[in-house]
């Protein structure tokens, strides 16, 4: 929202100075983006008038003017733009002047002709961005008049910065309101009266859309003069507002949509045909919109005649009803339209309007007759033309919503820990335009159709507090220390997590929650995510279903910045959908692609390969402490974005924890990644869970260490192998390690050796030769049986 210091003044008296201004608007929530200072550097600038105009004896595009500046005699000028000519009012820069940039004026001689000062551009005064030509004036404009005074200057373009929940700010009598009560100050707000019907000439107005579109006002006005030149005044404040002055007939719509908030069209009324219907548009329908693109439409609200679409309804208006240089007559159109008609519709097609801006948030439902009706009046003025009957058409019982809300003086004060007088709530608050009636506890109040963000008892508190100012609520520390909840024994603290996978070279990441379904799909995960019912856009329309798409997406995009070895890993939470209720999971999310380890000289460069990776994993298992023991990796029932060969589950009993190995090659192809990504995801409360430690007394008694080396199937994994081994040794097997895997020279096609060492312990006394040799039998014994295992010979 743009607008002028001098307009806002205008409309409500503020003693504030500028910065104190624009201070009290940004710490009341309506935040100042930009202020632009207009009119500094003037001085010596007049109001000049062209009597004569010849061309430049020794330059083709340069013409020499005689300017009329109300001094003794005319100046001569030289001067370059192609609009100077007889007649011309513009701005004269006298000699002594300093323009905007420290452009001094002074008397020059150009191309032998000598000029006694400059003709201004818009540009050139810092007024505008037209550089085009001189900045032409009304006729009327006093010639020697300093062209500050004349304009209102100096002044100040204020963009405010608004929430989507102040809509009622994007015109400037809700603004007004908002600075009456920040400053005290009294508003004069415009006036609305009824303009009496001068003809009898109208256009019927049926209401199709239910309600998309329940209050519609119209109105015919002929007679006009559509070359009437725009007043000064509003020129200016459209200006100053970001608007470019067009015609009168279109300039009067843009003021009365800045001044009240509610956004109006001007059809040319002699381009309609019949009656006027607010309807959907029908599946195919073409219309050709006054930016001169064509849409075709299918559903949308439309403002249409009997020929069919003239309106893409508040979005913008059709060109084949566009008022022109030879409109005669208009058929003005001030309605409601709610905001979920309205929403989308200009991106879907690709435009931006000052009126979609405005209806997609939401305009006052009581506003369109009063804004009709100072559209009326402006047009009158400026145009001439004679007024039809205001004809305002509504569904049947329809009434614009109006909160009606009790606020209690106790609430009040316990909720802003401070008590605000009485008379302090109640300046505020009618000053917001809200009426009240007292009670007996408080206040009954009644908001403004405009204001939609009051709905409830803390809306109004948190208007109290933002008029009576956030710097004033007092700030105290809770009375009590606030206990420190100590981690739980039985679960893996999170710092330690961290600190293991930090010191392993990982990265921790952080992603949105909600992601899009083209990242979702190359992972076949779309059906098992949660769609948002309206979401902020398409990619984000989604809950994930797992942290591995967006952690991915992060991986890609570092290996776009050239980094060749990338580690990642993200603590969240993914969304599950549920039979009866949805499901939060908080899961822990692994990445990792390039070599082993970083570039050195100490070590020879590789690949990272599945068993580095298990090995990061296990270093996190190791956490756990006794329950590490009992985990297990399997490599069946793998999802589908795993490697067939290189994934495992990771099994805690019957439990899976998660999963682990490398992407699917489909899924690396598919997600433009030229290496093999490992990727592990798992279960963090089930990741968490730990054993306490236990003190045992140190053994007493040696233990005795067997190695074998066994032959098995290619297809048999160690995991089957150490879990045979120590179900059949039992309890005397305090540890068992793989030492060498080997494959080649003397083995079988399809066969493999394992090289284990069993170290063999007892507490109660010293193991003798038969003892380990029984024990090596077994596990011999329940290999062979289980798997064909043989001695290595």
């Amino acid at each position: 929202m743009k607008f002028s210091e001098r307009w806002l003044r205008a409309l409500v008296g503020v003693g504030a100075d500028r910065d104190a201004l624009i201070e009290g608007l940004t710490m009341a929530g309506l935040e100042v983006e930009a202020v632009t200072a207009l009119g500094a550097g003037l001085d010596h600038v007049v109001i000049g008038a062209i009597i004569e105009c010849q061309p430049h004896p020794n330059a083709e595009r340069l013409r020499v003017c005689s300017v009329e500046a109300g001094l003794a005699a005319p100046l001569q000028i030289v001067c370059g733009a192609p609009n100077a000519r007889v007649g011309l009012k513009a701005p004269l820069a006298l000699e002594g002047a300093l323009l905007p940039g420290d452009v001094a004026i002074r008397a020059v001689e150009l191309r032998g002709v000598r000029s006694q000062g400059m003709l201004c551009s818009a540009r050139e005064l810092a007024l505008d961005s037209d550089a085009s030509g001189l900045l032409e004036l009304p006729d009327d404009a006093p010639v020697g008049q300093a062209l500050a005074e004349y304009l209102g200057l100096p002044d100040a373009s204020i963009e405010l910065k608004l929430t989507p929940n102040r809509a009622d700010c994007f015109g400037m009598v809700g603004l007004a309101h908002d600075v009456a009560a920040l400053f005290g100050g009294a508003t004069r707000l415009p006036d609305c009266a009824p303009v009496p019907a001068q003809s009898v000439r109208s256009r019927a107005i049926q209401l199709q859309a239910g309600d998309a579109c329940p209050r519609y006002c119209g109105r015919v006005i002929e007679d006009l003069d559509a070359h009437a030149p725009t007043p000064l005044w509003m020129a200016e404040r459209l200006r100053r507002a970001g608007l470019r002055p067009i015609s009168a007939i279109v300039d009067v719509g843009n003021y009365v949509m800045l001044e009240l908030g509610q956004p109006l069209h001007a059809f040319d009324d002699a381009r309609l045909d019949g009656a006027i219907t607010v309807r959907q548009a029908h599946a195919g329908e073409h219309l050709r919109l006054l930016d001169g693109s064509v849409v075709e439409l299918d559903g949308q609200l439309v403002i249409a005649d009997a020929r069919g679409a003239q309106a893409l309804a508040g979005v913008m208006g059709g060109a084949d009803s566009a008022v022109g240089a030879g409109t005669r007559a208009v058929f003005l159109e001030s309605a409601h339209f709610a905001p979920a008609a309205i929403m989308g519709v200009a991106r879907r097609f690709g435009l931006h309007s000052d009126a979609a801006h405005r209806f997609e948030r939401g305009v006052d439902p009581d506003l369109p007759e009063r804004a009709l009706q100072r559209a009326t009046a402006l047009l009158l003025a400026v145009c001439g033309g004679r007024a039809g009957p205001l004809q305002r058409t509504e569904l049947p019982g329809w009434t614009a919503p109006r909160a009606s809300i009790h606020l209690r003086r106790e609430r009040l004060a316990r909720v802003l820990g401070l008590a605000i007088p009485d008379s302090d709530v109640e300046r505020i608050l009618l000053a917001l335009d809200i009426k009240l009636a007292r009670a007996t506890d408080g206040w009954l109040a009644l908001a403004p159709t405009r204001r939609f963000d009051l709905a409830r008892e803390e809306d109004l508190i948190e208007e109290i507090a933002r008029i009576h100012g956030y710097a004033r609520v007092p700030s105290s520390l809770p009375g009590e220390a606030m206990p420190v909840q100590p981690d739980a024994q039985a679960r893996i603290p999170l710092r330690r997590l961290r600190a293991v996978l930090a010191a392993r070279d990982y990265r921790e990441a952080v992603n949105m929650s909600l992601v899009g379904a083209a990242l979702l799909a190359p992972w076949h995960m779309l059906e098992a995510s949660l769609p948002l019912a309206n979401p902020l856009s398409a990619e984000l329309a989604c809950m994930r279903p797992s942290l591995l798409p967006g952690l991915l997406a992060v991986l890609r995009a570092n290996r776009n910045h050239q980094q060749s070895r990338v580690r990642l890993f993200e603590i969240g939470r993914s969304f599950h959908p549920a039979p009866a209720v949805e499901r939060e999971v908080e899961r822990l999310a692994l990445v990792a692609c390039g070599t082993a380890s970083s570039e050195q000289w100490g070590l020879p460069t590789r690949a990272l390969d599945f068993h580095d990776f298990k090995g990061d994993i296990e270093a996190v298992l190791a956490l756990r402490g006794a329950d590490a023991d009992g985990l297990r990796f399997v490599a069946d029932g793998l999802p589908a974005w795993l490697h067939p060969g290189r994934g495992a589950r990771l099994l805690d009993g019957t439990r899976e924890l998660g999963v682990v190995g490398a992407l699917h090659p489909l899924l690396e192809q598919t997600l433009g990644l030229e290496t093999i990504v490992y990727a592990a995801e798992f279960d963090l409360a089930l990741l968490r869970a730990q054993t306490l430690p236990r003190p045992q007394a140190l053994p007493r008694f040696p233990g005795v260490r067997r190695d074998l080396a066994i032959v098995v199937a290619e297809a048999v994994t160690w995991a089957q192998v150490e879990a045979q081994t120590r179900a059949a040794a039992g309890e005397v097997l305090a540890e068992l390690r793989l030492f060498d895997v080997y494959r080649g020279t003397g083995l079988d096609p399809g066969h493999k050796s394992y090289a284990i060492g069993l170290i063999l312990q007892e507490h109660s006394r010293t193991l003798t030769v038969t003892d380990a040799d029984a024990c090596v039998s077994r596990v011999l014994q329940a290999l062979a049986q289980a798997y064909a295992a043989r001695i290595r010979g």
